[in-house]
């Protein structure tokens, strides 16, 4: 099935109280758009289009080369933006599935589900729809006396006895490319809005003689749309819940579901636990048998088996097997935390390698170094990576050591099983199995104090 997606992101969105384009505002970490493209694209569409409007320049921006956008400067229904996708999708032979940007819940399953009834019912157009308990906002699904989709009534427009029907327009549509085109030319703006409304084409086609079939999706909450602030907050309670099960499910321990935040694309192996104020984002890959926070972000991180992370955020980097990270720690962009790394409380690493078994226990900053296995790094130590116009790099060797309270000033090389005094400078190369001091020399002076110092005071 040939299958191009059709996206409305033209509105602004009054309601969000906001200078960023409705739907640009993010749930579970990406903007709801992105969110809806994602979905339509896993499906297997081979043309995804953009409607956009208010902010389009920045929607353009953040979406890129993933899909092609048409303009909708006068924003006059959901009828009149499709019609502006006509020059580019009119000769389009296959379905055309049209969404809204700002239905982020929707799954790739009730999709999927939508253009199987599409195909085995040949129908000309065919309606995702849901039962929603409080059908309030929403266009109401009519069908007539054998149950066939004869229109759809929205709320501004019904009756009494239409406005009771539960079942609802999602504003997720399967068409036929053909037969749609013909019947946006006769959209009528006769209406409460006075605007030309995508849901007309329905009757267009049943008067026309054609077919309009539905699919009710098994979850209302794939429908919802965020027009607010108070949606925008429901839809995200709904996308972390819903992983939370997943999670769970599938043999993930969370100690407190309702203040843990998992990404949807975010992957955690079984028998991990995840305590309380645990946020995983982005690409995020948790192995099996780990412990993370409490307290612990972790955005685009690889973390392997059997690693402990608590009060800690980290960022782009990766975090092998048995690692020991916490509490208080910073792990920034292109670091490697190897085997075995033991980082304790208040440490910052960044753009580092580190070996297996190596050890920084407290209150260190490693910045653009490359550290082997099994070196010691004592409390204070300081890389000092930049000069002032250029950053520089350390090198400390397997098995070294280094005293507490050290400055090593790069570019500078540590040398394997070295040793470097506590509260040295080091400016230049450590051989190997050397001893490096650099400090000033000691001086004490006695009878500084005298009888008469604690008299003045």
């Amino acid at each position: 099935m040939n299958i191009a997606s059709l996206i409305l992101a033209a509105g602004k969105g009054t309601r969000m109280k906001s200078k960023l384009p409705k739907i640009l505002h993010k749930v579970g970490g990406k903007a709801m758009v992105e969110r809806v493209l994602e979905t339509v694209q896993s499906i297997g569409t081979n043309r995804d289009v953009v409607i956009v409007g208010f902010g389009g320049d920045a929607v353009q921006n953040y979406l890129g080369d993933r899909a092609e956008f048409v303009r909708q400067e006068e924003q006059n229904g959901t009828g009149h933006a499709v019609k502006m996708a006509q020059p580019v999708l009119g000769d389009y032979d296959g379905t055309i599935l049209l969404l809204c940007g700002d239905t982020p819940l929707v799954t790739k399953e009730s999709l999927e589900a939508l253009l199987e009834e599409h195909k085995n019912s040949g129908a000309a157009a065919t309606i995702l729809t849901a039962h929603m308990p409080d059908p309030t906002g929403y266009g109401r699904i009519i069908r007539n006396e054998s149950g066939s989709v004869v229109r759809i009534v929205e709320q501004k427009d019904g009756k009494p006895e239409e406005l009771a029907v539960q079942e609802v327009n999602t504003g997720m549509y399967a068409f036929d490319s053909k037969k749609l085109w013909p019947c946006l030319d006769q959209l009528s703006d006769d209406n409460a809005q006075g605007e030309l409304y995508i849901t007309d084409v329905v009757g267009i086609l049943v008067n026309g003689g054609d077919t309009v079939s539905a699919y009710m999706t098994k979850d209302f909450e794939e429908s919802l749309g965020v027009n607010s602030r108070l949606q925008l907050a429901e839809a995200e309670s709904i996308l972390k819940n819903r992983k939370n099960v997943e999670l769970m499910t599938a043999g993930v321990t969370i100690i407190d579901p309702a203040n843990t935040y998992v990404a949807p694309e975010v992957t955690v192996g079984a028998d991990t636990i995840l305590h309380p104020g645990t946020i995983l984002e982005g690409d995020t890959v948790i192995g099996e048998r780990c412990e993370i926070g409490p307290h612990t972000r972790l955005t685009n991180v690889k973390v392997g088996n059997d690693t402990i992370i608590h009060f800690t955020y980290g960022h782009d980097c990766e975090v092998k097997d048995g690692v020991d990270v916490g509490p208080y720690v910073h792990l920034r962009p292109n670091t490697v935390l190897g085997n075995k790394v033991h980082v304790g409380n208040f440490v910052e690493v960044k753009n580092s390698n580190v070996g297996e078994g190596t050890k920084f226990p407290h209150l260190s900053y490693i910045g653009d170094s490359d550290v082997g296995s099994g070196v010691n790094i004592g409390c204070g130590t300081i890389t000092v990576n930049y000069d002032g116009k250029v950053k520089h790099r350390t090198t400390i060797g397997d098995g070294a050591f280094v005293g507490c309270n050290s400055n090593l000033v790069a570019p500078v090389t540590v040398g394997n099983y070295s040793y470097v005094g506590a509260g040295s400078t080091i400016t230049k190369n450590v051989p190997d199995k050397a001893l490096a001091v650099g400090r000033s020399k000691q001086i004490v002076k006695e009878n500084w104090v005298t009888d008469d110092t604690f008299k003045k005071k």
